[in-house]
């Protein structure tokens, strides 16, 4: 009998390779993973540090270029891949082009209101250029980048080690300007994100120094020195100092930015509109696009050509006609354009903890800000005196030690041609003289020409020197007010050295005319055709039908006229009714575009009937305020289960969003099958797939003030369905379907009675069923004749 083989159980196998398996919750592990990573995300990649204003990548880059790569702002540019892989290499161990981007926008004057890095090379363009490959641009840091940096050296900053531990990196730069502010920062973390717009340099500086004179100077005050947002692209910012104060003191809002205009002549006569600043992080030539768009459509018959005059400075070109409003062609740029848009604000960024290497989130108020900064100002500046005072009382020490020997020169060179070697000769300096290791080392340390007169006077002028020097720190070190002051002649100098005019105005009251969108329509006649399958399309002019493209297998539905200033109302089986102005559907002489493009329509939604709100074909007034009750004109609806009910148009006057208004509810399975407008002494017609049909007067069923399932028009038997409606005004009207045995069959007021609604109506034939409605003939409008 052969004998099994013991095999390893997968778990000994599993302990044999990674070793114990602990048994551990599904949930609480997932939520631990989880918090884990949102605390890296937030903490070490999307939000930027309240002191340096810097996120740590931004950080890094400008640590290497200055630590590793010694690249300040008068040396020679190194090519940016360089610089990338010693940031990735040494510091950041992250994707080269997540680097990149950063280094490219740390460079960019369109994006940073002080840029921190000199690129030579294509950085990008507000055209929305990308920059070029890091191989072919180059950099160095900036002059004012470099008051980030300044004190490192200092030990003004934690350091913590690097990814692998081979070197230390700071914890925060110890920036000598509000970073923060100045450049602005955004960023989206896990579950919160961060939007700080640009602010002037010399603004922010000279709100420190206010807060330094006044520590508690409220954020209303903050803001006669902080006008708002500057950004580097320039614009007007659109609000009031209320609002203002409103997002700075609570640290989020939303404020209103916009391209600047002015008007210029043009040669030949006439002005053209110069656009010469657009909002911040808007692609010039999508502005530039859009603005076409507009021209191309006809929506704005004013505006007849935009180019690109832009070279470093804006400058977007649009040709005007003579006596054009300036204003109201602005407004209507304002509103369908880049032109104007939204700033998001939102003050979140890591602030300081207990722990010097951790920080936390937080939104922050203006005043936050600042006093997070300052404060972190005093404590750099203290560790700067502190540093320099050490290294202050070494010297001093060491010095002392050279006037001694020097009293006493001859005697301690004897000692020193005595001795047995340098070791021994510090013994005995040092019993002799009363000297300390430090001292004796510079001794031996000392050229022999150092010994002449003169030398021992530049060294007890240099001892003089640096004790007074000593002297000045230690009262600063002893005195808050003496290093405040200390602070505000540094922002000072910062401030006379770097400051720049304004870029954005602020406008706090504007006198817009008032936006009338019929302003900008070219008045004309023109007509809209919808077919079967849901293709619309509008045309100047439709003379025959069967000229008409549409696609295989398609047919005309309905064609409806108006002017380009009037409405069409599309009526759908979801029983939702579309308005939409005739100059937004697209003209074309193809097959049209398909109407769930223009519309935000639902799976298996389709258009049932249209109408024209051209007053020349239905006068569609708008809603009485004497009246709740619903006013002519009144529409007709009929569904599948058998419902019907009439709604006033005049709730549906006003062109609709994309989703429209409802004027029906259904129950599951129903649809509408029939809209139309309804009109006095006229009968509503039903037939049903079984065979059925019944008249009633309209006036039978009910006008409902709002959407709702209507009343009970034909008791249909089970399975049943109406698949036909039609509105009957004369005796001859007739309700045409078809047979299943392909037989058109009428239903007229003169065949059958008029009855009342809610019974099981006429059987039509003893065999057989209804199929469909036989299509009606398509009548093409006609506009009525215009009056001299």
């Amino acid at each position: 009998m052969a004998r099994r083989k013991r095999t390893k159980s997968s778990s000994s196998l599993a302990e044999d390779v990674v070793g114990p398996i602990d048994d551990a919750s599904l949930a609480e592990e997932t939520q631990r993973r989880y918090l884990n990573y949102a605390l890296s995300v937030i903490t070490s990649r999307a939000l930027p540090d309240v002191r340096d204003g810097l996120k740590p990548v931004q950080r890094r880059i400008l640590y290497t270029m200055l630590n590793e790569l010694r690249l300040r702002h008068d040396v020679k540019y190194r090519k940016s891949a360089a610089i990338v892989g010693d940031v990735m290499g040494k510091f950041h161990p992250h994707g080269d082009s997540a680097i990149y981007d950063a280094l490219v926008r740390l460079a960019q004057e369109f994006t940073m209101q002080a840029p921190l890095v000199d690129g030579r090379g294509n950085f990008g363009s507000p055209d929305g250029d990308a920059a070029a490959a890091m191989r072919y641009t180059e950099a160095r840091l900036t002059k004012l980048s470099e008051e980030l940096l300044v004190e490192l050296g200092k030990r003004t900053v934690s350091f913590r080690p690097n990814y692998d531990g081979t070197r230390f990196e700071p914890v925060v730069l110890p920036a000598r300007f509000p970073n923060l502010l100045v450049n602005g920062s955004q960023g989206i973390a896990v579950g919160m994100a961060t939007s700080i717009p640009p602010h002037n340099l010399g603004e922010v500086i000279s709100a420190c120094l206010a807060m330094i004179d006044d520590p508690d100077l409220d954020t209303r005050n903050i803001l006669k020195h902080v006008k708002g947002p500057d950004f580097p692209t320039g614009g007007q910012l659109v609000c009031s100092r209320a609002e203002l104060a409103r997002v700075y003191e609570s640290g989020h809002g939303s404020l209103r930015l916009r391209g600047a205009w002015k008007k210029e002549p043009r040669r030949g006569g006439g002005f053209d509109l110069i656009i010469h600043s657009i909002p911040y992080t808007v692609e010039r030539r999508a502005v530039v696009e859009k603005i076409a768009d507009v021209i191309r459509s006809k929506k704005l018959p004013a505006v007849q050509d935009v180019r690109d005059e832009s070279t470093e400075e804006c400058r977007i070109v649009c040709e005007l006609k003579k006596d054009t409003e300036f204003d109201l062609v602005m407004a209507y740029l304002y509103k369908h354009t880049p032109l104007a848009t939204n700033v998001s604000v939102n003050l979140t960024c890591l602030v300081p903890t207990d722990n010097p290497e951790i920080s936390a989130p937080e939104r922050v108020s203006l005043f936050r800000t600042l006093r997070h900064f300052l404060d972190f100002r005093m404590e750099v500046v203290t560790k700067r005196l502190q540093f320099d005072l050490q290294k202050l009382e070494e010297r001093i020490h060491i010095l002392e030690g050279l006037v001694v020997i020097f009293e006493f020169l001859d005697e301690a060179i004897r000692i020193i041609r005595k001795s047995d070697g340098k070791k021994d000769a510090a013994q005995k300096l040092m019993r002799r003289f009363e000297l300390d290791e430090l001292q004796v080392e510079a001794i031996l340390e000392l050229r022999l020409y150092k010994l002449a007169k003169l030398e021992i006077l530049l060294i007890r002028q240099e001892l003089q020197d640096k004790e007074k020097q000593a002297g000045k720190i230690r009262a600063l070190l002893k005195s808050d007010s003496g290093r405040w002051k200390l602070i505000r002649s540094e922002l000072n100098e910062l401030k006379a050295e770097f400051a720049r005019p304004r870029r954005t105005k602020i406008v706090a009251n504007v006198q817009e005319p008032d936006y009338d969108a019929q302003a900008y329509i070219v008045d004309e006649d023109a007509m809209v055709l919808i077919s079967v399958q849901g293709w619309l399309k509008r045309q100047q002019r439709i003379r025959d039908l069967a000229t008409t493209r549409v696609r295989e297998g398609d047919r005309v539905m309905e064609v409806v006229a108006g002017s380009t200033k009037s409405s069409v109302a599309l009526f759908s089986s979801a029983g939702i009714c579309y308005v939409q102005r005739l100059v937004d559907i697209p003209q074309t002489s193809g097959y049209g575009v398909p109407v769930q493009t223009l519309l935000k329509m639902g799976d298996g939604e389709r258009i049932v009937a249209m109408t024209s709100f051209d007053a020349r074909f239905l006068n569609v007034p708008e809603p009485s305020d004497e009246t709740q009750e619903p006013e002519e004109p009144l529409a007709l609806v009929v569904t599948a289960l058998g419902k019907s009910l009439r709604f006033s148009l005049r709730n549906h006057r006003e062109p609709s969003t994309k989703s429209g208004r409802r004027f029906c509810r259904l129950k599951s399975g129903d649809e509408v099958i029939y809209c139309g407008v309804s009109q006095p002494g006229t009968t509503v017609a039903v037939a049903t797939a079984g065979g059925r049909a019944l008249l009633c007067s309209i006036d039978e069923v009910a006008v409902l003030g709002g959407p709702g399932q209507g009343v009970t028009l034909i008791r249909l038997q089970d399975e049943d369905r109406v698949v036909a409606a039609r509105l009957l005004a004369a005796r001859d009207d007739a309700l045409v379907v078809k047979r299943l045995n392909g037989s058109d069959y009428p239903i007229s007021k003169r065949k059958y009675e008029t009855v009342s609604r809610g019974g099981k109506g006429h059987a039509l034939f003893k065999r057989g069923s209804v199929e469909r409605p036989v299509e009606a003939e398509v009548v093409l409008p006609e506009f009525p004749a215009e009056e001299n």
